[in-house]
């Protein structure tokens, strides 16, 4: 496993004090974050910072935008060797009803989908919507 210093140089990613903060905020998560969970868990930081931190990570390949249907965007590290491609690394999304939690399912992988000739796939998000393990048991 590569620590965060590797990582970050194997993606050309400038290591600064933020930039190790955010992604270690991210790893303690076992559900995706919006970008509001992450200025409240920064409140001194600079909110552009954050963001840019956020989209830095994003385009980079560290983290992955969440669309479960809420209308709020949420983030996710990815699994490591991930590359965010729609040919390997698409992953189920669970969406709690009751808590409002998104969990990434990454050992529940989303079979490939061919599309008609002449479309071109630029993302596919699979989220199942219900309960989740924690709400389940109250």
């Amino acid at each position: 496993m590569k620590t965060i210093e590797e990582l970050f140089a194997s993606k050309n990613i400038r290591i600064t004090a933020m930039r190790l903060l955010i992604y270690k905020f991210l790893a303690q998560k076992q559900v995706t974050v919006t970008l509001s969970d992450i200025e409240n868990a920064f409140d001194k930081a600079d909110r552009t910072t954050l963001y840019r931190t956020v989209k830095t990570f994003e385009e980079k390949g560290i983290v992955h935008q969440v669309d479960d249907g809420t209308g709020i965007t949420k983030y996710a590290l990815c699994e490591q060797g991930c590359s965010c491609t729609i040919e390997t690394d698409l992953h189920l999304h669970f969406h709690c009803n009751n808590c409002n939690t998104t969990i990434c399912l990454t050992d529940h992988k989303i079979p490939q989908i061919k599309v008609p000739e002449g479309f071109v796939s630029e993302n596919v998000n699979l989220v199942v919507k219900g309960i989740c393990d924690k709400c389940s048991k109250n």
